[in-house]
């Protein structure tokens, strides 16, 4: 998204793309493409929540099993592994994505690969992996926003397929992330668009996510079936920060750059190695994600299906619910979810926004149980610290904890910009930097210089 020009070619002047009669095509173009892309997007979450039940709640019964045992997360994490590797390994591209290299847009999706894209990322969500829909959905919306500009017109400039890719991004994720400010934000942001290319980008997807937002609701209201939003419509209120609460954001956006560390360098380390073996070894570490909520279920009197899965329908629960949590199955729940979160970051396909949020509110109610610290307070901050740590995208990570707490957002902002800076920079000082190149002896260059 950051080239929308090939090769050396001057970049156009967005000053003259705005005012041309294509870039009125274009806009109506975005607002058509949101519709269809909408729907492909609403019925795809539609699919996987209806798999996740029937696999973790119907398939057991159907098996005689009078409830989900203990170690059936095992099975349906090892087919993931199993079907998410036979995916990459055979299909063209890589399945979107890799979420431990953070997130980021990387461009049009071509349409070949919006197989491996859709079939990779169901296979991770439905069947309980650490990973979330958004990423998937704004590959999925680009791949499909290119495939309409090339059925329209094969010969398409590359600014327009640029432009109608990202609106169809911007449908996709419209509503998920609670509102289409929170969608624009995270995909302007990750894309590092700047200057006058953003407006021209900016527009278009904007109004795609307005229509989008639409479509939603109206199948919403067809369907039944849901919007598929991530809200927290019941918490308690918060006024005004106090000193106590600003110094709690420094140690909470200490505290999540080293937890986001301990699970992001591991996912790096592994993910090459996974890569060399993708069919055999990616079931192995659906396996270990397995294992990680088995052992929260069984030293808990939580199920495992807090460790399993995003963390985005969940996450409402655990903060209305807070005063039913220990703070010992808090720190357990962090340690677990962590595990698994890291272990699908090195292979499975899907985004890493909501499984970041959900242990930074789970690590910031159970710190909130010492003097000082609201539990609002604390899940605010911890959403933020770890989203930035594991996002790198400091607006957007300021922006999220206050869509979703907005009964509490603006008072709660000035917390989260703290906890989220402190984060932003802990982490990165705790980040190595790239090996610089090595320059050659001067004998070996002397030599090559005699060479040519």
């Amino acid at each position: 998204m950051s080239n929308p020009t090939p090769g050396g070619a001057s970049p156009p002047d967005p000053a003259q793309l705005l005012r041309s009669r294509a870039y009125v095509l274009v806009l109506l173009l975005g607002a058509i493409i949101g519709v269809p892309v909408a729907a492909v997007a609403y019925f795809f979450l539609k699919g996987v929540a209806e798999a996740q039940t029937w696999v973790f709640t119907t398939l057991p019964g159907d098996l005689g099993f009078s409830g989900e045992p203990a170690l059936w997360p095992l099975l349906p994490l090892t087919v993931s592994g199993l079907l998410v590797g036979l995916t990459l390994r055979y299909l063209p591209g890589t399945g979107g994505h890799k979420p431990a290299e953070g997130f980021k847009a990387s461009g049009p999706v071509p349409p070949i690969e919006l197989p491996g894209i859709m079939i990779a990322s169901f296979a991770t969500l439905s069947l309980g992996v650490v990973l979330g829909p958004e990423a998937p959905l704004i590959a999925i919306g680009s791949g499909l926003g290119v495939l309409a500009v090339h059925l329209l017109k094969r010969d398409a400039p590359q600014t327009a397929v640029v432009v109608i890719g990202a609106a169809g991004s911007f449908a996709a994720v419209s509503t998920l992330l609670g509102s289409p400010l929170a969608g624009a934000f995270l995909l302007m942001e990750a894309s590092g668009i700047g200057g006058g290319m953003m407006g021209v980008i900016l527009i278009p997807g904007m109004l795609a996510a307005g229509v989008g937002t639409l479509i939603f609701v109206g199948l919403d209201n067809w369907t039944g079936y849901g919007t598929f939003s991530l809200s927290i419509p019941n918490i308690p209120p918060f006024t005004t920060p106090t000193l106590a609460e600003f110094m709690w954001a420094v140690g909470i956006g200490l505290t999540a750059a080293v937890i986001g560390t301990v699970i992001g360098r591991p996912a790096l380390r592994l993910q090459p190695i996974v890569e060399r073996q993708m069919v055999m070894l990616t079931p192995v570490v659906g396996l270990g994600i397995g294992a990680a909520a088995v052992v929260f279920g069984e030293l808990t009197t939580h199920g495992s299906s807090q460790v399993l899965f995003s963390g985005q329908d969940a996450l409402p629960s655990l903060i209305e619910g807070a005063a039913g949590w220990t703070v010992g199955a808090l720190v357990l729940l962090v340690i677990c979810k962590g595990v698994a979160y890291s272990l699908a970051l090195s292979c499975f396909r899907g985004g890493p926004v909501f499984p970041s949020m959900f242990i930074g509110a789970a690590g910031g109610i159970a710190l909130s149980h010492l003097p000082g610290l609201p539990m609002i307070a604390g899940a605010a901050m911890g959403i933020g610290a770890m989203t930035v740590v594991m996002l790198r995208l400091p607006m957007t990570s300021v922006l999220l904890p206050a869509l979703f707490l907005s009964a509490d957002g603006l008072a709660l902002t000035p917390l989260v910009i703290v906890a989220v800076v402190v984060a932003y920079v802990a982490s990165a000082r705790l980040t190595p930097l790239p090996d610089a190149p090595r320059s050659a002896p001067p004998d070996a260059q002397a030599a090559a210089a005699g060479g040519r």
